[in-house]
Parts: structure tokens; C-alpha cells; sequence
């Protein structure tokens, strides 16, 4: 048994312990952080017990989500917020904004961001900030964030909370709807490149060419043969779903570098200025599958693939998997969108077998050759347009300049004015005889083939091919 002296000192401890107890609760900080405080007092509830839902966005798609943000809450009693608490903030999550023993986390100034909105146009968005609105009288709490990949944030980000779980779902529902609708993509011309961070891809707008019919040299039935497929098959969309007919179409123009086929892509964009345009190239190809989301959701649209042979074939001609990667891209649009997507090349040779592996997602192959005679007669006109050269001497040019393209008779016509220049007179017909042998000559080789004229790698373009009449237009003076 207990004597008395034991009992007395352990009730002494319990006294003690319990004494010691309220001093650590009296003195305890709280879980609860200052902006937790706020965020509790709109959601009439503790929030740090209310769950977050997460909505990854593209980081492209901020902007649009600024807006819709912008356009829900836009009753009187919505608040939007910043957040205090140095670079930890950008690292954490809401519910560590919230509920947090060690940071603690308060209102603060909004962390903004100016973002493209069009070629020449921007708009300042919040790229970290808390909103506090009404939706659907419900009380609801949410953050909006930009990608930060330097803090492991690829991706943009909305946060939500709400009391009710079915008020996030619908309120979700229509923030991806209003995303679309007052999306600042629809109708662009964009582009994607890689960012300094890695794959994530960085938008940029482009300006919608302006190119007419006029400004190119094809053969005969080329470009009218390439616009009905793309764009007649857009203009005649309702006529064509209500018979059953696909809508999505593949384009591949090929031919030698030089030809016009970037300029017949430019005509095509110039023609359906309400068009979405995605222009991909190079490295940046390998977002095609971020383009073919933008074109799905921002019909009618074009995917423009230059080049494509450059990324998609290694050394031995493989396939490699980005070429895949563009198929199935192809294949993931319904048939009834109206999305057109239009690839380039100068090697269709590497790309054939692929293509022919998996038939119907090309349904038009165009090839844009060489100019012959007749275009080279037309392109030294359009080059030479106003200036006092005669028919005579254009023509005998365009047929001493076999196999080249219309980069050789820009940059013709480009040295002969600036020789008549050096020689203070107008431009004339011996200045563009003498350029154009300077051109022809052997130690112009690869200046020709820079400029994209064709050729065995021996002899220059046209050497073998003198009219007999070149000899008069060399001696003609101005």
C-alpha cells in the first residue's frame, strides 16, 4: 500500500503535469495561419478541414484563365488577395497557405505578369494571388498561379475550395467553359519553342501573313489544287457533316528548298484570317501534340509542320518516334473537325514509307517542283516588276537559268540594281547579264545552292542549257 507521503506527491505531479499542460496550450502557435483566418471567415468554416482541388492549365492558357476568373467573379463582394511570406510561397500549396505551425503565411500584395494576348497586344495577369467570390451563392476560395519551373511548377494552376464538393465540380464546369469562350487564341496565328526550363512549351503570336495569289509562281492548277483542299473543305464544313463527310485533312507539300511551298503555307494563312494557325518548325515540332489540342478546341484551325523531315528521320533514314508522335496527333481528331493539318518537305523520300505505313492521314500530296521555263519567265518579272529591263532580256535570264528557284531570281535582280548603282546610272539589261554569269559561274556554285537552285554539285546550273540567243542578251547594253 501507498503510504501517505507517496500519495500526496503523486497527486503533486498530476497537479504539476496538468498546470504545465495548460501553460504549452495557452502558449502554442497556432495551425492556423493569418491568411487561413481570412480564407475561414469567407468560407464561414474552418478551412484548414475543407479539402483543395487542383485544375492543372497549360501555362498558354493563363491568360484565358485571368479572364474567366475575371468574368465569374465579378460581383461586389469578390476579393482577390496576395500572399506574404517570401519565396516559400511558391512552393506551396493552398492548404499549406492555410494551415502551417511555422509559416505564417498572410494577406499581401498580388503577384502579376504581363502575358501576350496578340502579336503587339498584352494584358497583366495574376501570376499568384488568392480570389474570394460567390458562385452559385455559394462562398468559394481559390488561388491562380503561372508556371514556376525554377520551383518545380510546370504547369499554371487553379486551386479551389468550397464547402461543397459538388459546388467545385460545377464551378470547374464552367470555368473551362469560359476559358474557351473568351479565349485570346482563338483565331491566332501562334507558335511554340521550348523554354530555358525544358519541354514546356512557350507561345508566341505571330502576325498573319499577307500574301496573295499573285505573289506566287506555281505551275499551272498547284495552288488552286492545294487552297480547295484546305480551305473549300472549311467553307463547306456543315454541307459536308450533315453527309456524313470527314472534316480533318493532312496536306503534304513537297519539292526542292526554295520552291514556294513556306509561301504557299503563308497564302493559306492569309486566306482564313478566322482560321487558329499553330506554325510548328524545327525543335518546336515536338509540341505538336499541344498544338493538336489548341486546334481541336479553336476551330476551324490549321497545324503547320515545316520541315518535317529535319526531325523526324535520324542519319540511317529510321523513323523516329516524333514522326509517330505527329501521326497519332493526326489520329486523335475526329473526323468531323475542322482542323487541317499541312506538313512540309524537301526529302519526301524519307518520309514516304512512314506515311504509306499508315494510310488516310495524309489525303493530299502536292509537290511543288522546280520552276520551269515558264514560272522562271514569270518570276523574273515579278522581281523585276517596275524597274527599265526589258522582256527580251528577262526572258533570255529565265531561260539561261535552269533549275534555279525564285530566291536566285530575287537575288539576280538585287545584284544588278546594285551595280548600276555603283556605276551611279538606272539598272539595265547589260547589268543583269553580267550578274546573271557572275551567278552561273563555277565559283557561284555554292551561292547557288544556298539560294536553291538545283544542280550535280559539277557544273553550274544552266552552263550546259545556253539558248543560242544568250550570247546577244550578254552583249546588250541599257
Amino acid at each position: 500500500m501507498l503510504s501517505e507521503d507517496d500519495r500526496e506527491l503523486m497527486l503533486t505531479v498530476g497537479r504539476y503535469l496538468r498546470h504545465v499542460n495548460e501553460l504549452t496550450e495557452r502558449e502554442r502557435v497556432p495551425t492556423l495561419t493569418p491568411l487561413g483566418d481570412v480564407i475561414s471567415d469567407h468560407l464561414g468554416t474552418d478551412a484548414s478541414g475543407v479539402s483543395v482541388v487542383h485544375e492543372p492549365i497549360a501555362d498558354h492558357r493563363l491568360v484565358d484563365a485571368d479572364i474567366a476568373l475575371e468574368v465569374i467573379g465579378s460581383g461586389d463582394d469578390s476579393r482577390l488577395i496576395g500572399v506574404s511570406g517570401g519565396e516559400q510561397r511558391h512552393q506551396q500549396d493552398l492548404a499549406e497557405w492555410i494551415s502551417n505551425p511555422y509559416v505564417r503565411y498572410a494577406p499581401g500584395s498580388v503577384d502579376y505578369a504581363e502575358r501576350a494576348t496578340g502579336p503587339d497586344a498584352t494584358r497583366r495577369v495574376v501570376s499568384l494571388g488568392v480570389r474570394l467570390l460567390r458562385f452559385e451563392g455559394h462562398p468559394l476560395a481559390l488561388t491562380q498561379r503561372a508556371a514556376s519551373p525554377q520551383y518545380g511548377r510546370t504547369t499554371a494552376m487553379v486551386e479551389i475550395m468550397a464547402t461543397d464538393p459538388a459546388v467545385v465540380t460545377r464551378f470547374l464546369e464552367v470555368l473551362r467553359k469560359a476559358m474557351i469562350d473568351h479565349s485570346v487564341l482563338r483565331g491566332q496565328v501562334l507558335s511554340f519553342q521550348p523554354t530555358e526550363y525544358g519541354r514546356e512549351a512557350g507561345a508566341t503570336f505571330l502576325r498573319r501573313p499577307d500574301v496573295g495569289q499573285d505573289d506566287i509562281v506555281l505551275p499551272d492548277g498547284v495552288l488552286e489544287q492545294t487552297v480547295q483542299h484546305v480551305v473549300e473543305i472549311g467553307a463547306h464544313r456543315d454541307e459536308l457533316r450533315t453527309a456524313g463527310q470527314h472534316l480533318k485533312r493532312g496536306v503534304l507539300l513537297y519539292g526542292p528548298p526554295g520552291t514556294g511551298k513556306t509561301l504557299t503555307v503563308r497564302h493559306l494563312l492569309s486566306t482564313t484570317p478566322d482560321t487558329t494557325a499553330i506554325m510548328l518548325t524545327g525543335s518546336g515540332i515536338r509540341f505538336v501534340t499541344a498544338a493538336a489540342e489548341i486546334a481541336r478546341t479553336f476551330q476551324p484551325a490549321i497545324v503547320v509542320l515545316e520541315d518535317i523531315d529535319l526531325v523526324a528521320m535520324e542519319r540511317n533514314h529510321s523513323p523516329q518516334p516524333l514522326l509517330f508522335e505527329v501521326l497519332d496527333a493526326l489520329d486523335g481528331l475526329d473526323g468531323d473537325a475542322d482542323v487541317a493539318f499541312i506538313m512540309t518537305t524537301n526529302r519526301v523520300e524519307v518520309l514516304e514509307r512512314a506515311l504509306a505505313e499508315r494510310p488516310g492521314r495524309v489525303d493530299l500530296a502536292v509537290e511543288i517542283p522546280l520552276p520551269a521555263l515558264a514560272e522562271r519567265r514569270r518570276l523574273f518579272r515579278r522581281y523585276a516588276h517596275s524597274l527599265p529591263l526589258t522582256e527580251g532580256a528577262l526572258d533570255a535570264a529565265a531561260e539561261a537559268a535552269e533549275g534555279v528557284t525564285g530566291s536566285f531570281a530575287k537575288e539576280l535582280i538585287r545584284r544588278s540594281v546594285l551595280r548600276a548603282t555603283r556605276h551611279g546610272r538606272a539598272v539595265g539589261d547589260e547589268d543583269l547579264a553580267v550578274e546573271l554569269e557572275r551567278l552561273l559561274s563555277a565559283r557561284e556554285q555554292l551561292t547557288r545552292s544556298m539560294l536553291g537552285a538545283a544542280g550535280d554539285g559539277h557544273e553550274p546550273p544552266g552552263a550546259m542549257h545556253q539558248p543560242s540567243g544568250f550570247g546577244w542578251f550578254a552583249a546588250g547594253g541599257a
